[in-house]
């Protein structure tokens, strides 16, 4: 089967798809946050919890910021389509992962996160190494454009993750959540802060 050369009207489309499910993501994320000033006291806060609600929220609208690329590939079918709906489908699970539908089974948010954090943990690494694949989707220059950096950042994130889902160790994911954000904020503005 021959392939078409992609054009813009189907980028605009595949745009808005992604971005219905980085909507519900953010909205998911917004809602769990507007429910601490709803109905303050009711279910314990935890600061390393909210720390990865605060990533993810960053990661996602990094994630809409860095798919404008998409408009530079030459070739666009199915399998890729697919491929991005999956890696949109991940941040919304991700969310879903920080703010279930009920607490009621949890003492708390540090309860609830220190139970669920393999899945959680599972699925960002996971996320981190799709990443690695949608970065390679948009040609091999751009993928070397970020240098050793790129992949390096992302292994290491893997391993973290790794380590995150396995321990309970409060200072290890104190520590994790707070380089990360730190990390993840320089990263944004030093890679991607504009779009030429």
């Amino acid at each position: 089967m021959e392939h078409a050369t992609a054009d813009p009207a189907l980028f605009t489309h595949v745009r808005v798809v992604i971005g219905m499910v980085v909507s519900l993501s953010l909205a998911r994320l917004l809602t769990g946050l507007a429910t601490f000033v709803q109905h303050p006291g009711k279910t314990r806060v935890y600061w390393i919890h909210l720390g990865w609600v605060l990533s993810m929220l960053l990661f996602l609208l990094h994630f809409w910021w860095w798919e404008f690329r998409l408009q530079a590939l030459t070739v666009f079918d199915f399998g890729v389509f697919l491929f991005l709906i999956a890696y949109a489908c991940l941040f919304f699970f991700l969310c879903v992962l920080l703010f279930p539908l009920s607490m009621e089974d949890y003492g708390g948010y540090e309860d609830y996160f220190m139970s669920r954090k393999g899945w959680f943990f599972g699925f960002l690494a996971l996320s981190y190494a799709v990443d690695l694949v949608d970065t390679a989707i948009k040609g091999r220059s751009y993928f070397e454009s970020f240098g050793y950096e790129y992949p390096v950042r992302n292994v290491v994130y893997i391993v973290l993750c790794g380590i995150a889902a396995l321990t309970a160790n409060r200072r290890f994911h104190a520590a994790f959540v707070s380089l990360g954000l730190l990390y993840q904020v320089s990263w944004i503005f030093r890679a991607f802060d504009i779009i030429d």
